[in-house]
């Protein structure tokens, strides 16, 4: 059986999760794995046409694809995800039509579903036959029953193929409708004050109703709104996952070009940030993704702590809850206030005037200390999952999040709470006793509802 496997990670040779195929490969002797480092070598592609068709040619010619990836920032790097863009602007649909795929990936499990949910759409988009992901640990690789797990998953996977299995599509065809977005009379009703608001724009073109949505939300203040177009600034490369930036926040780049300095004195410093963006293949653009990894500098230490954040989307973003989970999800890591999501999906015009006046008076209106909406599980699950990765095994890695997560807190191990493990002791001990243990069931939905029910009628 021919495999191609579509390397995903920028470090080439040296990912993490090239060595989890190498080793099926190593224990599969009787399949052939072409590897092809499409990440890594994503400015080549662009340019060398007949380095990108080599590629093509060898998935048309395979039995089966295989994705493999490291994650970067709640999805693949902007690197693969530039080389998916250039499947469809390059017409190459038809190579993967009809193709077995899987995908397998490596991280500590923050976000892997998302990025997972992604490459599965992908391969429906691409009318591929999707036979699952992997999903490992970074370091599963060294622990015999993963090792046992992951082979079994790859040769189910090579089973599968030579059996053409039938396939169900999870991801139905994205539908869009042609809608020219025209703002109304700009009415400039809000006075930003003080406020800093800043828009960020990849710049690409074309852009759906991008442009419209900005110049609508802006126009609805007093004063100037700062607009900066990604394209415009000097941005060398995406992330290249070296981990330098984890000792000190000091990114392999700096010096290098201007998104550093953009980020720190712009992003950093503004009160209000608001992201415009047209959906490219079931995300944002490659540029888009270029931002969110180039910010890890900052490692897994949020920086948008108590601003006001917002989302401007031209596209089907309706379509696509694992998009709408991932913006969701970055203002509750960021710590920030989202103010609010609009796309030009109502193909209404005056409907979105008004909505874009009222996103504009959210930037601006003061939420009193400590009333800003809870964390869900996206934040709440993602911060615990980091405060034991960084505690353990990343700590020499990430020693930037280490010294920021004792100073903040965040060291907040539900162990060391040793009241209410006496708590729990006692009441443990108790419920074996069987006179007892009626009783306490008995009143057990009295005495959860009792404490809050006291305040609630009380307060």
């Amino acid at each position: 059986m021919n495999i191609v496997v579509l390397n995903g990670s920028p470090k080439g040779e040296l990912s993490v999760t090239l060595q989890y195929v190498r080793y099926a490969a190593q224990k599969f002797p009787q399949h052939t794995f072409r590897f092809f480092p499409v990440a890594q070598k994503i400015r080549k592609l662009e340019m060398d046409d007949a380095s990108f068709r080599e590629v093509i040619d060898a998935v048309r010619e395979a039995d089966a694809v295989l994705w493999a990836f490291p994650l970067y920032f709640l999805l693949v790097c902007s690197q693969y995800k530039r080389f998916i863009e250039m499947i469809f602007e390059r017409n190459q649909l038809p190579a993967f039509q009809g193709k077995y795929a899987a995908a397998i990936s490596t991280s500590v499990h923050f976000f892997d579903h998302t990025a997972h949910n992604y490459i599965h759409a992908i391969c429906d988009d691409l009318q591929m036959k999707y036979l699952g992901g992997y999903s490992a640990d970074m370091y599963d690789l060294m622990k015999k029953p993963e090792r046992k797990r992951w082979l079994f998953f790859a040769e189910t996977f090579a089973d599968a193929v030579s059996r053409r299995i039938p396939t169900a599509i999870a991801y139905p065809p994205l539908t869009s409708r042609a809608f020219k977005y025209e703002p109304g009379p700009s009415a400039a009703t809000i006075d930003a004050g003080a406020h800093k608001i800043l828009v960020i724009v990849d710049g690409q073109e074309p852009s759906g109703n991008v442009n419209g949505l900005i110049s609508s939300l802006t126009g609805n203040f007093r004063g100037a709104v700062e607009v900066v177009r990604l394209t415009d600034i000097d941005i060398k490369g995406g992330c290249l996952g070296c981990c330098k930036c984890g000792l000190d926040n000091v990114c392999e780049y700096e010096g290098k070009d201007g998104f550093i300095d953009f980020y720190n004195e712009k992003v950093k410093r503004a009160d209000a940030v608001v992201f415009a963006g047209a959906i490219h293949d079931r995300y944002l653009s490659a540029t888009w993704k270029t931002f969110f990894d180039r910010s890890f500098f900052n490692t897994h230490v949020p920086t948008l702590i108590g601003k006001k954040i917002a989302f401007l989307i031209s596209g089907p973003l309706g379509q696509i809850p694992n998009l709408r989970q991932i913006l969701e999800a970055y203002g509750e890591f960021q710590q920030a206030d989202l103010a609010g999501i609009v796309t030009d999906e109502t193909g209404d015009s005056r409907q979105m005037d008004r909505m874009l006046a009222e996103l504009a008076g959210r930037l601006v209106r003061p939420v009193p200390e400590g009333c800003t909406r809870p964390m869900t599980f996206l934040g709440v699950g993602g911060r615990k999952i980091f405060r034991d990765e960084v505690y353990g095994k990343l700590r020499f890695v990430f020693q930037s999040d280490h010294r920021y997560y004792k100073k903040h807190g965040l060291y907040d191990f539900p162990q060391k709470n040793h009241k209410v493990r006496r708590m729990n002791l006692i009441m443990t001990l108790l419920t074996k006793v069987p006179r007892v243990r009626k009783k306490l069931l008995k009143a057990l939905k009295d005495e959860m509802v009792k404490p809050v029910k006291y305040i609630a009628e009380n307060r």
